[in-house]
């Protein structure tokens, strides 16, 4: 039994003294790369990691969802037969608007009367580090997705599922993301990352080859917190929208690395550097899968600097905490290095040969505390399934 798991399991205890139904968990994610490119349509290759968030349910006689988190205080719960008025704009917590977004948007998508299904009780609780860029939303969203469609029969796939947890996050919490982090949860294979087409939701499983090229992907968890639904995520995303609409494409998915020098003549520097960043991007992510395949993970350095590079200049999500971890990395030993998630704060990741997984970790703590950062938390993630239920 997992932490997370132990510690859900004791919060429901304190709820209700119910039997428990069951255990699932979904993990968090890592992008190895292809920032920002899920909402445009886009290229993506993330893959899900160890560390997990864990739901525990139990059923209750009253026809209400009650949720309960590790993390709050306070549970939140309401009624069934009202889920479907429940959001938008509903004023409930935003740790708690991840599980009931999940429950609102899944009845939606299965069709099926909420005023019919079972009461439960919900315990959560997680070893995904919040606000470091690794999805710690998505593996709320997953693992309450699993639980809710076995439980309950909805009959949806992963794909939907993953949909369902995008849509409690644009139109439930307000975050205006796109889908990667939810197909990365429920779609994760072990040593694998998932090449996922983001227009038409078509995925291929890429190996990795980290174990047998010797290598570790280090996490640098800055420390510095973020958060989607605020303003910097919502501007670079409008900025590709106004790309979008300027160039006549239906997305920055449709721009090519070709028409770049005629794009700089029809946009303002800002927008156009924005939009640059998208459709390089999309370009490495390509390039990345192409290499991993014909070369293997040691070649693939210079696509992860590159792509840091972009996030830090064209799309300036970058903050000075990831941009000293990436170079301390890089002193230090790592292949590549970029910031990982939606920036303005979060995680770098480093690949690193495991030799120098150690110096990797001196380096960026050294960094850190010669800059008067506040110290950063350094760990390796493992290429991991998806979620699942656990017993």
């Amino acid at each position: 039994m997992t932490d997370a798991s132990s510690r859900a399991g004791a919060l429901l205890a304190g709820l209700t003294s119910a039997d428990p139904i069951g255990t699932w968990s979904a993990p968090g994610r890592v992008n190895l790369i292809g920032e920002h490119t899920d909402y445009n349509d886009g290229f993506v290759l993330p893959f899900a990691i160890d560390p997990r968030t864990v739901v525990v349910a139990a059923p209750r006689a009253d026809g209400r969802l009650r949720v309960a988190s590790t993390f709050a205080e306070t549970p939140v719960e309401t009624d069934l037969a009202g889920l479907a008025n429940l959001f938008p704009g509903a004023g409930v917590p935003e740790w708690a608007a991840y599980p009931l977004g999940v429950a609102w948007a899944a009845v939606a998508a299965s069709g099926v009367d909420p005023s019919r299904l079972n009461g439960l009780d919900l315990a959560i609780s997680s070893d995904v580090p919040v606000g470091a860029g690794l999805s710690s939303s998505a593996a709320i969203e997953g693992a309450a997705a699993a639980a809710l469609d076995e439980i309950w029969g909805l009959g949806l796939d992963r794909v939907a599922l993953a949909r369902v947890g995008r849509t409690a996050e644009n139109d439930a919490v307000g975050a205006p993301t796109g889908i990667m982090d939810q197909m990365a949860t429920m779609l994760g294979r072990r040593d694998a990352a998932i090449f996922l087409d983001c227009r038409s939701l078509r995925t291929e499983v890429v190996d990795l080859g980290f174990d047998a090229a010797g290598l570790e992907l280090v996490v640098i968890d800055t420390g510095v917190k973020h958060a989607h639904s605020t303003g910097g995520y919502r501007d670079r995303r409008d900025a590709c929208e106004r790309g979008a609409a300027a160039l006549g494409v239906p997305a920055l998915r449709d721009v090519s690395v070709d028409d770049l020098p005629r794009v700089a003549d029809l946009l303002d520097e800002v927008t156009f550097r924005r939009v640059r960043h998208i459709v390089t991007e999309n370009q490495r992510v390509l390039d990345t899968v192409r290499t991993l395949r014909a070369e293997g993970p040691t070649a693939i350095g210079d696509l992860l600097l590159a792509s840091h590079a972009s996030m830090r200049d064209d799309f300036e999500i970058s903050v000075p905490e990831l941009d000293a971890a990436v170079e301390a990395a890089m002193r230090a030993g790592a292949i590549g290095a970029r910031m990982t998630g939606g920036g303005f704060g979060g995680a770098a990741i480093a690949l690193t040969p495991r030799d120098r997984v150690q110096d990797v970790t001196d380096a960026a703590r050294a960094a850190f505390s010669d800059a008067g950062f506040r110290a950063p938390t350094v760990f390796s993630v493992t290429p991991s399934d998806g979620a699942h239920r656990d017993d």
